[in-house]
Order: structure tokens, then sequence, then C-alpha cells
């Protein structure tokens, strides 16, 4: 008893960091993600320590319920994008996505192997670089309320593709790290199951849904409809892993094929109660993995703001190049809402601190670094749709 009244305490101190982090920052103008990151950190283990390191680790439940939080949340972004207008923007969100991997790795590589890394260890390094958080962009992007534009789709289709060619990146360099040879086969066969998987799943589950939507309601309760799509979206969330991708990737597939139902506005609002209660944890738990104290001296300070300037810029870079076609400011737009690494930058740390390739300083800046893109980007994103947005009603 002791134990379960210790968890729902814990519980009770994130909910409550989450929503005062939340409502200082859109008192000031910021999306609420930024005070919920930076409520993690603050009541993590660097500064008060309300929450212990142990407390937070892969696996345990807290990191579970993050877990599950953010699969929700890309379940609930795949509910407002279709199948027809990922289409539209099909080209760009593929140039994107591409240039939004090469740039980065490559920068992040010269980076790591300036820093005195080998250039085996420094590709490690750079794949932290690489991959987008889509569970914080699409987080602005919802609370926005700008889903339906063009350079909302370009992104979220861009990280499908940024996640797929992260995770692929990401395999190569743990196999050359560990001593192992590249197996071109193999990669092949990995890269054509994730692209198989996405584009079977995606466009195959769409055309079920258009003709057969009429089966959710089957089930007699009343809440039917939201139990089966939510079954379909932990099943593809866990498929998702066995094809090498983020569960986020079946869990915004599972939202895309469900938006192609009739039942669509019924769930949207069925799925809110969930997202509100949920969500906060994933990020809460994001912001207090940082250990600043290993930040805490002028060389760690400047290597994280260098490390922090090539994120922002390689990846700004990226996405402003692929989408040119679309306008400077839809680029410029596209280019900032794939800057955030978040949870993605975050975990391949950890891979690296597991690996013995990164020592904790290099880990406290990659983490830090991962942290700062997705607490910098998101007021920049805001501030640019609604500049484009006044910019429009003034012409």
């Amino acid at each position: 008893m002791h134990h379960a009244a210790d968890i729902l305490l814990t519980l009770f101190v994130i909910f409550v960091a989450a929503q005062i982090g939340a409502e200082i920052a859109q008192r000031i103008k910021l999306p609420g993600v930024v005070g919920e990151i930076a409520a993690g950190c603050v009541i993590g283990p660097s500064l008060l320590g309300w929450l212990s390191p142990e407390q937070i680790l892969p696996g345990t439940p807290l990191d579970v319920l993050a877990e599950i939080g953010v699969v929700l949340l890309l379940f609930s972004v795949g509910l407002e994008t279709r199948l027809d207008d990922l289409k539209k923007v099909g080209k760009s969100a593929l140039l994107v996505g591409v240039l939004g991997v090469i740039i980065p790795f490559v920068a992040g590589a010269l980076w790591a192997h300036g820093e005195g890394f080998e250039w085996i260890k420094s590709m490690f390094v750079a794949a932290a670089f690489v991959a987008t958080s889509a569970g914080i962009t699409a987080r602005v992007l919802q609370q926005l309320g700008v889903l339906q534009r063009i350079e909302s789709r370009v992104i979220l289709g861009a990280a499908v593709i940024d996640d797929i060619l992260a995770m692929l990146l990401l395999g190569v360099v743990s196999s050359l790290q560990g001593g192992g040879s590249l197996d071109l086969h193999s990669l092949l066969l990995t890269l054509a199951g994730a692209i198989g998987f996405v584009a079977i799943i995606g466009w195959g589950g769409s055309q079920v849904m258009r003709r057969r939507s009429g089966w959710l309601e089957a089930p007699i309760s009343p809440h039917s409809a939201l139990s089966v799509v939510l079954a379909i979206c932990l099943g593809l969330a866990w498929l998702s892993t066995r094809f090498g991708l983020a569960a986020i990737i079946g869990a915004f597939l599972a939202g895309m094929i469900a938006s192609e139902t009739r039942q669509r506005k019924e769930l949207e609002h069925q799925t809110l109660p969930l997202l509100s209660f949920l969500t906060p944890f994933f990020f809460v738990v994001t912001g207090a993995k940082v250990n600043l104290a290993e930040l805490a001296s002028v060389d760690a300070l400047l290597m994280l703001l260098v490390a922090t300037a090539i994120a922002i810029v390689s990846k700004l870079l990226g996405g402003f190049l692929g989408s040119l076609s679309l306008g400077r400011r839809s680029a410029t737009i596209i280019g900032f809402g794939m800057v955030p690494r978040g949870e993605v930058g975050v975990v391949i740390a950890s891979l690296g601190l597991a690996a013995g390739v990164f020592s904790d300083r290099i880990y406290a800046v990659i983490v830090a670094m991962s942290l700062l893109t997705a607490m910098v980007t998101p007021p920049l994103l805001a501030w640019l749709l609604r500049r484009g947005d006044a910019g429009e009603a003034a012409g």
C-alpha cells in the first residue's frame, strides 16, 4: 500500500507541475509545452529532486506512462490528418525529410570529430542531431489549431520519413560502433520493411475505413468506436517497433486511418480528456531527464551553445531547402517545425551512454541540446504562424 501511495503522490506532483508550467508559459505568450518541459527540469533530479533518476529510467512506470502519453498525442494528430492531404505534399515532405537527415548528420559528425571523437563515435553523436521530435511539434501545431495548413501537413509527412531514415541510420552507426560490418543487404531489407509498413498500413487501412467504418459501432458500448480505434492504435504502435520504427509512427498511422471514418469528429472529442491527462507526463519526464550539474562550467556551456546552434541551423536549412517550392515564408515555418529533437535525441544519447560512447558531459550536452531545441522552437514556430496569419488578414 505504501508503494502505491508513493506512486500516486509522484503522479500528483508531475501533473500539478505540468499544469502550473503550462499556465505560466501561456500567460507569457509561449506554447504550454514549453512550460511542461521546464516544469520537468525544475522538479527533476537537477533542481528540486522531487523525481529521482531511478524513477525516470527507461522501462520504469513513469517512462511507460510518458510513452503512452506521446502515443496518444500522435494518434490524435493522425485523427486530424487525412491521407489525401498528405498526398498533396508528398514531394515536399520527401525532400524535407531527406535533407533534414543528411545536413544535420554531416554537421553533427564534423562537430563531434572536431571535439576529439573518432569518426565512428562521431557518427553516433551525429545520429542524435538527426531525428525530429514529432510529438513536440505536433503538440504546438495542435494547440494553435493549424493542423490543416499545408505547412503542418508537410511537417508531419516529413517527420514520418525522417523517423524511418533516422532509425535506419542509428542501426548503421550502432553496428559500426559495435565492431560489426555494414551488411548492405540487411540494411536494404530493413528500409524496405519500414517503407512497406508505412505505405501498406497508411494506404490500405485508410481504404478499408472509408468503406467499412460502420463495424466500429457493432459493439453495444456507447464508446465502442473509441475502444476499437484505441486498440488499433496500441496494436500498430507495437507493430511499428517490430519494423524498427518508433511507436509513435504506428500511433500516427492509426489516427490517420481513423480519420477516414464517419465517426471522426466524435473520436476527436472523446480523446480530449485522455490527452489532457496523459500527454503532460511525457513532456515533464522529458524535461526531468536533463542533468544540469554536468553543464556547470564555461566549457560545457560553450559546447552546449555550439551543439544547439548546429542542431537548429542544420535542421532549419534542411527543412527550408526541401520546401522552398512552397515559398520562403512557408519554407521557414517548415524548417522551424522540423527543429525539435526532444525525446528522440534523449533516447539516442541514452543508447550512447549505455554503449560507452558518450561521457557524462557529452551525454548531458546532447540531452540539453535536445531539450533546448524543444523549448526554443515552439515559441518561434507559434510566432511565425501567427505572423503569417496576420499578414494574410491584412492582405
